[in-house]
């Protein structure tokens, strides 16, 4: 089961944040010879993606970095998404986080 974790993204910034990942005992999740993608919708039946997050996945700590420039997020109006983090190794996929994206408002131009 995914953890939950809600976002807040700056519009027109550049956004990174970092996931920590552990295991169902508290321990932290090894994560060698893992990928990550996430995704963030409008709605979770949305078709068509808003952005799609760089990760970055640390081997050696357990976290997962999560970013988008701020070309990107000056591209996605104010309002709530949603977004999920799966972790692929071979062919077993997990999603591993999930949660609401608040993105606020951008006033200076």
């Amino acid at each position: 089961m995914a953890s939950k974790a809600n976002l807040v993204i700056d519009q027109g910034t550049t956004f990174s944040t970092d996931l920590y990942l552990t295991d169902t005992d508290g321990s932290p999740l090894l994560l060698n010879g893992y990928t990550a993608s996430s995704q963030m919708r409008k709605w979770y039946t949305s078709s068509s993606t808003t952005a799609a997050f760089t990760t970055y996945v640390n081997t050696s700590s357990s976290f997962i970095t999560l970013s988008l420039s701020s070309t990107l997020t000056n591209n996605i109006s104010a309002g709530r998404y949603v977004y999920d983090v799966e972790i692929t190794n071979g062919t077993t996929v997990s999603r591993v986080v999930e949660g609401i994206v608040t993105v606020t408002p951008q006033v200076t131009r």
